[in-house]
């Protein structure tokens, strides 16, 4: 596979690259499989979600907020 990089992002990927003694091809591949862990980590919690909405497991608004009180007091 191949992927056509700006110039900008090809020279910011080759300052990190040698900052991190490390080669290019090395942290692209690093940042995509990242990206893909994530996405995939999402649609499973997305999947997650409409399943309990569909058995109409839901928690009111007045519930989330008390939740978000207690967790971020400030």
């Amino acid at each position: 596979m191949e992927v056509n990089l700006a110039p900008e992002l090809q020279a910011k990927l080759t300052r990190l690259a040698a900052d991190r003694g490390s080669d290019p091809g090395a942290l692209v591949q690093e940042a995509i499989e990242r990206m893909v862990d994530y996405d995939e980590w999402f649609v499973r919690e997305l999947e997650k979600g409409v399943a309990s909405a569909d058995r109409d497991e839901l928690i009111d608004h007045e519930d989330i907020g008390k939740l978000i009180e207690s967790r971020y007091r400030g």
